[in-house]
């Protein structure tokens, strides 16, 4: 069973999933792992693959969630990527990072 942190960042994901797709992109993976960090979600636009970094917060008392993007955080998600990219032999394919930011309303 998830607590309330987990369950908000799962449905922040949800959310996103759903904001990319009603987009025109097409999911690829979720929650890819690999030993150097963690993907949130591959998905295509097109021809081009898309690494998606999600952050979700509840208030800006810690400040904005494109903040929480530090260069550590930039450099794992990178390394992952070639990860992804080696692991499916897409090495020469055209791609880039995003950030999708959700921050939870004060209704609640």
């Amino acid at each position: 069973m998830l607590n309330p942190r987990q369950r908000f960042g799962q449905d922040s994901e949800s959310a996103a999933v759903a904001f990319l797709e009603k987009m025109g992109y097409e999911i690829v993976a979720r929650n890819y792992r690999t030993r150097a960090g963690e993907i949130d979600i591959i998905a295509t636009e097109g021809e081009k693959l898309v690494f998606v970094e999600v952050k979700a917060r509840h208030t800006e008392r810690y400040g904005h969630p494109k903040w929480a993007i530090t260069p550590a955080k930039r450099r794992r998600i990178s390394m992952a990527a070639l990860y992804y990219l080696k692991a499916t032999r897409q090495m020469n394919r055209s791609a880039r990072f995003d950030v999708l930011t959700i921050q939870k309303g004060q209704g609640g």
